[in-house]
C-alpha cells in the first residue's frame, strides 16, 4: 500500500513530552466498530473480558545512550548502544550503536565517554557503526550503562532525559534488560491496574521482544512494501503458548498490550492450528500492513502512534484503515496526547475481512 495513505495532520502541541502525573491516568480511546467511546485508562480493568489473557512485553529499556567526544578533533559524538555482538579478535566487546556527530564516523574514530572508550571498526550499510568497546573499571559495558548511561527517550520529545524517565519510560513489569525503546502501551498499566485486571479473573501473559534498530528507522519508500524491516528477536516460553491454548479453550480473548506484542504474537502463530502460538526463540522481520489476516491477537491496546509508519499500518491492519484514521481525527480534534507519553486507544475487536 501507499505509505502517504496512513498519513495524518498532527500539531506538534499533541506530542506529549512528558508522562502523566499517575501511570494509569491517560485518556483512553474505546474503538469498536468504527464508533468511538471516551474512557480512562485507570478504566480499562473493567472493559476487559474475564475470561481474557493479557500479554504484555516484559523487556527492559536498556539506559542505552550515550554523549563523548572523538579524541581527535574534540567533537561532540552521541552513541545508543543497541546490541552486543561476538567480541572481536582482541576480546573486547563490540556492540552495534546508532551514532550522531557533525561528520560520519570512519573507522579507527576513537570516542572517549566519561566512563568508556569507544573505537569505531565497520560502518554498516544500515547506517548503524559497529565499535569496540573499553569500559574504564575493566568491567562489562551492560552494568555501566545501567549506572552512567542516559534513558532513549525519543527524540520527538524535544528535551534531554531527567530522574522521571528512568521511573515512567519503564513498564512495572520490566524484567531483562535488552530494548532500546519501550513497549509504550505498556507504561499505562500501574501495579493497581494489573491488580484490578487479576482480581476480575483476567490471566496475565508476558513475551519477550527487543525493541531495536527497527524503532527509530521512518518508512522512506513511497510504498509500504519497499521497506525494510530490521529483524527483532523474541521468545515465546511454554508457559505462554500453554496460557494461549487454554484462552481458547475457555473461550476467552487474546488481548495484546502494543504493537511489539502483536508482532511476536503473530510471528509465532501455529502454521496448523489457527488461533495458537508455538513456544520458540527466533527473530521476525513480519510487516504488518492492512490486508493482513491476524491468526492469534483478539484485541489491543495500543498507543497512539507516528504518521506514515510501520506501527500505524499494523493498527490500520487490525481495526481498519479507515476506522484508525478516522479515529485519529477524532483524537486531534479532542486534543488526545501523541506517542511514547501519550494517550491510549483500546480495540476490543480485531476487523472481521
Amino acid at each position: 500500500m501507499k505509505v502517504a495513505a496512513l498519513d495524518y495532520e498532527l500539531p506538534e502541541r499533541l506530542i506529549a513530552s512528558e508522562p502523566c502525573a499517575a501511570r494509569d491516568g491517560a485518556r483512553l480511546m474505546v474503538l469498536r466498530r468504527g464508533e468511538i467511546e471516551h474512557r480512562q485508562v485507570r478504566e480499562f480493568a473493567e472493559l476487559v473480558p474475564p475470561s481474557a489473557l493479557l500479554i504484555v512485553n516484559d523487556t527492559r529499556v536498556r539506559r542505552a545512550r550515550v554523549f563523548g567526544t572523538k579524541r581527535d578533533s574534540g567533537g561532540r559524538v552521541e552513541l545508543l548502544f543497541l546490541d552486543r555482538l561476538e567480541p572481536g579478535p582482541d576480546g573486547r566487546e563490540r556492540w552495534q550503536a546508532i551514532a550522531k556527530s557533525s561528520k560520519p564516523l570512519r573507522r579507527g574514530v576513537v570516542i572517549d565517554c566519561a566512563f568508556m572508550q569507544a573505537e569505531i571498526e565497520e560502518r554498516r550499510v544500515d547506517g548503524t557503526v559497529v565499535a569496540g568497546v573499553n569500559v574504564a573499571d575493566g568491567g562489562d559495558l551492560e552494568p555501566a550503562l545501567e549506572r552512567h548511561g542516559h534513558i532513549p527517550i525519543p527524540p520527538y520529545l524535544g528535551r534531554s532525559d531527567v530522574a522521571l524517565d528512568a521511573e515512567r519510560y519503564q513498564t512495572v513489569f520490566a524484567r531483562r534488560t535488552g530494548s532500546a525503546a519501550a513497549p509504550t502501551a505498556g507504561l499505562h498499566l500501574s501495579a493497581s491496574l494489573l491488580a484490578r485486571l487479576e482480581q476480575r479473573g483476567v490471566t496475565l501473559g508476558k513475551l519477550e521482544l527487543e525493541i531495536g534498530l527497527g524503532t527509530f528507522r521512518p518508512v522512506t519508500s513511497d510504498e509500504l512494501d519497499d521497506h525494510v524491516m530490521h529483524s527483532e528477536r523474541f521468545e515465546i516460553s511454554a508457559e505462554l503458548a500453554q496460557a494461549v491454548a487454554s484462552a481458547r479453550a475457555r473461550g476467552g480473548p487474546v488481548v495484546a498490550v502494543g504493537t511489539t506484542v502483536v508482532r511476536a504474537l503473530e510471528s509465532a502463530a501455529d502454521p496448523e492450528r489457527a488461533g495458537y502460538v508455538r513456544a520458540m526463540k527466533a527473530e521476525t522481520r513480519m510487516l504488518i500492513q492492512p490486508g493482513y489476516r491476524f491468526s492469534v491477537v483478539d484485541a489491543l491496546l495500543t498507543n497512539f502512534h507516528v504518521p506514515r509508519s510501520t506501527l500505524l499500518a499494523l493498527v490500520a491492519a487490525f481495526a481498519g484503515r479507515d476506522e484508525v484514521l478516522a479515529a485519529y481525527r477524532c483524537a486531534v480534534l479532542d486534543e488526545y496526547r501523541f506517542f511514547s507519553y501519550g494517550d491510549a486507544m483500546w480495540i476490543p475487536e480485531r476487523r472481521r475481512s
